[in-house]
């Protein structure tokens, strides 16, 4: 029982200064600017930097747990994010920063599928799924409360401080997940060195495109992503089960995570800067004005799963990401920014999200659980990646252009929820080997 409370824990607490990280930057990137001399596209890579890596190696962050042992790299991955935290804090430059936010990332590609795999491992299956809820609750607290604490901490210290904070939370973490866990392995899975090397140069030449308009760095990573998709098909242990695909619900699920976080991504790289820099409000002014985006989801996710039971996954994935389109395109319209817009943003990802979850997870075998789930993040962290160069791209235009973008990416989202059946079905389970097994 106690190694259980151990690593509830400590897998919760690092979660959460992973998922904390991804936003907390949000509100602080005006101070940053003002203090290195940012440009936009330096603001933009500094979190880009960090959601580009992380989502490039997650699949070979549990790949390296299964080999060498999970709680010694869960332990290498929160040491490196910690490192790279001070890193952050120290930078004396943009370029230094956004460098050291891609070493951040890393080390939060290593430490959250092992975080989990270390709960799961801890605990039999009848308790799991209370484990799993209390670890996704003080996941989602993280997404909560990012803005509002970066802007809180950039306003009332300094931006350096959003980063310093991470030190004695990993470096306390780190002694106590190496003594209080107990060490388990995978089976050995190999690392797909070239599907990782072209994943990380089609995602690095698409976005600096669309940061910088460079034609030919979008043809190089066009080059690449074709190249990736290539060697995928023949490799002998992909990082990307491309077969995975041959599985509608699978593919509708992964194209529906990746439209709606570009969008909501975008959105809040966008507003936090906008409301800031145009309308002159401090960081936590911006950051409560992005507080009630988690409303919602703290409220109604409990009850999201069961309303994809009654209602089906293909409605819920529409109407959340109709929702979501509606709520951007209402802040399009109105330069006040209501309260309710962002609430609205709120409820349509807490109907779409978990339905998309369930329609990657529920219709694949359980020897490809794992490699399901590390492609569902992987879309999902490349997706805001997109959202934020996008918005970028268009940021000059003001509000209008950018919250409409935002909304079309949103309708990109119940798009893909389209490619559901109309009524639910039991589709054949997609196995290792390609073939397919009756549900």
């Amino acid at each position: 029982m106690r190694t259980q409370r151990w690593a509830l824990g400590l897998s919760s607490a690092a979660s959460f200064m992973v998922v904390l990280d991804m936003l907390v930057v949000a509100t602080a990137l005006s101070s940053i600017r003002r203090d290195l001399g940012a440009s936009l596209a330096q603001l933009e890579w500094t979190v880009n930097a960090y959601t580009l890596s992380f989502a490039v190696l997650l699949l070979t962050g549990a790949a390296l747990g299964d080999r060498f042992g999970r709680r010694r790299m869960f332990a290498a991955g929160l040491g490196l994010f910690t490192a790279a935290s001070a890193a952050c804090a120290l930078a004396p430059s943009a370029g230094a920063l956004v460098a050291a936010r891609a070493v951040q990332g890393a080390g939060a590609a290593v430490v959250m599928p092992l975080a989990l795999a270390t709960l799961n491992a801890a605990f039999p299956p009848e308790r799991r799924g209370w484990a799993t809820g209390v670890y996704g609750g003080v996941t989602g607290l993280a997404g909560v409360v990012g803005p509002v604490v970066g802007g809180a901490v950039a306003q009332g210290l300094a931006w350096e401080w959003i980063f310093w904070l991470n030190l004695p939370v990993g470096l306390a973490a780190i002694p106590l997940v190496l003594t209080r866990t107990a060490e388990h392995r995978g089976a050995p899975a190999r690392v797909d060195l070239p599907g990782l090397v072209l994943a990380a140069a089609a995602a690095f030449g698409l976005t600096w495109s669309l940061v910088r308009g460079d034609l030919v760095a979008a043809a190089a990573g066009l080059a690449a992503a074709v190249a990736f998709v290539a060697w995928e098909r023949r490799a002998a242990a992909p990082m990307l089960p491309l077969r995975l695909f041959r599985s509608r619900p699978f593919a509708a699920g992964n194209v529906a995570i990746f439209f709606v976080n570009a969008a909501l991504t975008g959105a809040i790289f966008f507003l936090a800067q906008m409301w800031q820099e145009s309308y002159g409000q401090s960081p936590l002014a911006a950051g409560l004005r992005l507080l009630p985006i988690g409303v919602a989801p703290l409220l109604l996710a409990p009850r999201a799963g069961a309303w994809a039971d009654r209602f089906g996954e293909r409605s819920l994935i529409v109407a959340g990401g109709v929702v979501l389109a509606a709520a951007l395109a209402w802040l399009a319209a109105d330069p006040a920014f209501p309260v309710a817009a962002p609430a609205l943003v709120g409820l349509g990802i807490t109907l779409a999200v978990p339905a998309a979850t369930r329609a990657v997870v529920s219709r694949v075998a359980p020897p490809e659980m794992a490699k399901a789930s590390g492609t569902f993040s992987t879309l999902r962290q490349l997706g805001g990646a997109f959202g934020v160069a996008a918005a970028g791209a268009a940021f000059a235009g003001g509000a209008a252009p950018v919250c409409g973008l935002m909304a079309a990416l949103a309708l990109g989202g119940a798009a893909g929820g389209l490619l559901l059946e109309r009524r639910q079905r039991l589709e054949p389970l997609v196995q290792a080997d390609g073939r397919q097994q009756p549900a």
